[in-house]
């Protein structure tokens, strides 16, 4: 990896994980948190804009088409989610199963409660 001006050994093998530290500022296996609720965040947008189509338009958008909607958006979003702490923590020790779960757990219920109770 090429390293800009400043960084690295003087040109003589790679990049160690503290010169990457120092040019981004921040380690990525700590940013679990800000992950999740970025992927919260991207969840209760999805669940607003098929709350628009429920409660606005619901002449154009049946409400089961926007239950599959919200379905299918949800499980792309989760799979997301799990990708990017799996990927983000990738050779270190931390450990966010928990977290992981948690939230999956909680967005399952959301998604559950959403489809059962809302629009029908």
């Amino acid at each position: 990896m090429t390293l800009p001006k400043g960084f690295g050994s003087g040109g003589t093998g790679g990049a160690s994980s503290a010169d990457v530290e120092r040019m981004i500022g921040r380690r990525v296996e700590n940013m679990v948190g800000i992950i999740t609720i970025s992927y919260w965040a991207a969840l209760m947008a999805t669940a607003a804009g098929t709350a628009a189509g429920y409660f606005y338009y619901p002449w154009a958008y049946p409400t089961a088409s926007g239950h599959f909607a919200f379905i299918v958006l949800a499980i792309i979003e989760s799979i997301g989610f799990i990708f990017c702490v799996k990927i983000s923590e990738e050779g270190s020790n931390k450990k966010s199963n928990g977290i992981v779960a948690g939230s999956i757990g909680a967005a399952i219920v959301f998604v559950l409660f959403v489809s059962i109770f809302v629009g029908w």
